[in-house]
């Protein structure tokens, strides 16, 4: 490769690594062209994943400012670069992975951390941000309706309560 071209590839790979808020190193060393295409409709649309050269990624991410892949750069490696929600992208690794065993997740890179194959698998087995939205909203639904009900049963009963002097007031009367 000539070196205009390397310094292009460079470019081109420190820009997905600035645009991305998580990456994820894996080897897919076994893997066939219609798998790794079959993995990258599995990530989704917000993450492209992008067979690497090692020394052109190396050198991107250290000018990216990211040292979380120093030394896993070795051998036939692909960067899943995650602009979208982390945890959907590590699910849909986790799931190829288990349907094909030749993809090993190395490591990532996740808001300004590094991340170890165990914390990958981590995001993947929590739920979606939406599941995790809706369990909140869900529950506080559940706390508001509870207020809701506290305070109109206040209600009523200072209602019988002011009700009640006026009542005993009436029956004197008459």
């Amino acid at each position: 490769m000539a070196t205009q071209e390397k310094i292009a590839a460079v470019a081109e790979l420190k820009e997905l690594f600035e645009a991305s808020n998580a990456v994820i190193l894996t080897e897919y060393r076994g893997l066939t062209v219609a798998q790794l295409k079959e993995l990258r409709r599995a990530l989704g649309a917000e993450t492209e994943y992008a067979v690497v050269k090692n020394t052109l990624a190396a050198i991107a991410a250290k000018e990216s400012g990211i040292d979380a892949f120093e030394g896993q750069l070795q051998g036939p490696s692909a960067l899943a670069f995650i602009k979208g929600d982390m945890i959907d992208a590590a699910k849909g690794l986790r799931d190829f992975a288990k349907a094909n065993p030749q993809l090993i997740v190395k490591s990532g890179y996740y808001e300004g951390a590094a991340l170890s194959e165990d914390d990958v698998k981590r995001y993947a087995d929590l739920e979606s941000r939406e599941v995790l939205l809706s369990k909140v909203a869900g529950g506080a639904k559940g706390a508001i309706a509870k207020v809701a009900r506290a305070v109109d049963a206040l209600r009523i009963k200072l209602e019988e309560q002011e009700g009640a002097p006026a009542a005993a007031e009436e029956t004197e009367e008459a």
